[in-house]
C-alpha cells in the first residue's frame, strides 16, 4: 500500500530539511529585486530603441532627441 502525502506534509518536511538562514533570505532577496531591475532596465532600453526608430522612420527630429536623451540617462544610471 503507499503511503500518502499531502503538499503541505511534504513542505513542512522540506522546511525541516533545508532550514535558510536570515542571511540568505536577504541575500536571495537582493539577487531578486538585482535581476527584476536588470530585467525592467533592458525592456526600457529595447522600448527606447524602438522609438528611436519609429521617430527616424517618421523624421520627427522632435522625438529622437526626447527618446535619444532618455536612452543615453539609461546607459548613465546603468553605468554608475
Amino acid at each position: 500500500m503507499e503511503n500518502y502525502y499531502s503538499y503541505a506534509d511534504f513542505m513542512k518536511a522540506m522546511a525541516q530539511t533545508k532550514k535558510i538562514t536570515e542571511a540568505e533570505k536577504l541575500l536571495n532577496d537582493i539577487y531578486l529585486d538585482l535581476f527584476l531591475k536588470h530585467v525592467h532596465r533592458s525592456q526600457q532600453e529595447a522600448q527606447l530603441l524602438t522609438l528611436i526608430d519609429e521617430a527616424l522612420d517618421s523624421h520627427d527630429q522632435k522625438a529622437f532627441i526626447t527618446y535619444a536623451a532618455q536612452l543615453q540617462s539609461l546607459k548613465h544610471e546603468e553605468a554608475e
